[in-house]
């Protein structure tokens, strides 16, 4: 998959943050041979926080940006917490978990279930949410 650097309209100002190809096995489907199993999937999230470059003193802060440990922790809770009938869930709460960080002025999040037809690479989907400030 290829990505532009700013999945966005560049004019907003963001600083694009990403967590690329991260493979968990998680317990997700709707048809009976998926319960109980666990199966591949690749999750990549894209979040946009304010790319603040008026702000010269302080540049190397934190503060200033979203924890990558703190996306990666909130996948893993996510997938941990039970069986997900389809993936498309799976993406709202990601979704969702990010934008709860007041810096996320937009998150996009793709999950593909990479098991489930031997000739394709991968089946998924792929949303976008902006925060109501954004929109």
């Amino acid at each position: 998959m290829t990505t532009t650097l700013a999945p966005w309209p560049a004019k907003l100002g963001l600083r694009r943050l990403f967590l690329k190809d991260m493979i968990v096995d998680a317990h997700i489907g709707v048809f009976p041979q998926e319960e109980g199993v666990s199966q591949k999937v690749r999750i990549n999230v894209s979040f946009g926080v304010d790319d603040r470059r008026d702000l010269v003193e302080g540049a190397d802060d934190l503060s200033r940006t979203v924890s990558y440990e703190h996306v990666v922790l909130l996948v893993r809770r996510i997938v941990a917490e039970g069986h997900i009938r389809l993936v498309e869930t799976l993406a709202e709460r990601i979704a969702a978990g990010v934008m709860q960080e007041k810096r996320v002025r937009v998150v996009r999040v793709m999950i593909e279930k990479l098991e489930v037809f031997s000739e394709l690479d991968s089946v998924g989907v792929e949303i976008e949410r902006w925060s109501e400030a954004t929109a």
